[in-house]
């Protein structure tokens, strides 16, 4: 039994938490408020921005999985979650006198830069010019340089139970396709990051870096044509042919530059790991059937 702590314990650290307690292990989630825990993660109430809240961590941790979300979209906020939250944490680690065998950071692929459709791995420069990209990159390299072992999962989109916004725009009529080249989108089940991230502390001898992105980097436009399918409503209009309202247009256009990348998850494939929903059909078939959408 391994003693493990998920620092920014939210619905992916929740997920994971219920699934290592089922697998035996002892499993704390660290957050502000961590009374909404599942019953099968000890609480542990601490900030991840302040040091000093952190000197209580539980002694002799094998595990430790960061997986702080930002609280808002801005550098500053960024910034705190990302960057300092991990240097934070590591510090503590060692006023602790801890020794774990290995660290996650739960990453992202939106640290890659790369904007044209290209094909996207472990190896391919990540050099997003974007303040989230550069602080999820600095947290990454936080880990990196630290004394233990340490892993980067770069999660694409993450989607499932509570995070219907696609389902919810197709439904709703506010979806557009985007017009042009395709625009190439890439994603995970909530289930599978929790799922990959159990594999990977349980994984002998683990890379520095894995991509987990589920095997089909689909472009938007089919994805919004099958959803509106699965649903039966119209197909979402071609952007050009929805006009926006003022300044969502360039948000829009920006998401989308973002996306458009291909990302390959054969390391994370190589090592054993078998997703529970390998493309975005499974994926989004098993949400619409327990929200009753279908």
């Amino acid at each position: 039994m391994a003693r493990i702590l998920i620092a920014g314990c939210g619905d992916v650290g929740a997920a994971l938490g219920q699934n290592l307690r089922a697998a035996g292990h002892e499993v704390w989630g660290l957050k502000r408020r961590p009374a909404d825990l599942p019953a099968a993660i000890q609480p542990l109430a601490a900030d991840l921005t302040d040091p000093g809240s952190l000197s209580r961590l539980p002694p002799e941790l094998d595990y430790i999985v960061y997986s702080a979300a930002a609280a808002g979209f801005s550098e500053a906020q960024y910034r705190a979650a990302y960057s300092d939250g991990p240097r934070n944490l590591l510090a503590a680690l060692r006023e602790t006198g801890q020794q774990p065998q290995r660290l996650l950071f739960a990453s992202s692929t939106s640290v890659y830069g790369q904007q044209q459709g290209e094909w996207v791995d472990e190896a391919s420069p990540a050099v997003a010019d974007g303040f989230s990209g550069r602080c999820i990159r600095a947290g990454e390299q936080a880990l990196w340089d630290s004394p233990w072992p340490s892993v980067a999962v770069r999660f694409g989109g993450i989607y499932g139970p509570g995070r219907t916004r696609l389902i919810d725009s197709v439904r709703e009529g506010t979806a557009t396709r985007p017009t042009g080249a395709p625009v190439y989108t890439n994603r995970i089940h909530r289930d599978d990051c929790a799922r990959a991230l159990q594999h990977l502390i349980e994984l002998p001898d683990a890379e520095p870096l894995y991509v987990a992105v589920d095997d089909d980097p689909a472009p938007l436009d089919e994805v919004l044509s099958w959803l509106a399918r699965q649903l039966g409503v119209p197909e979402p209009p071609l952007a050009s042919q929805s006009p926006l309202k003022p300044g969502a247009g360039e948000r829009d256009s920006a998401m989308r530059l973002r996306a458009s990348k291909r990302c390959r998850n054969a390391r994370l494939r190589a090592s054993g790991f078998e997703f529970r929903y390998p493309s975005y059909r499974e994926g989004y078939a098993a949400l619409l059937t327990a929200t009753g959408s279908r």
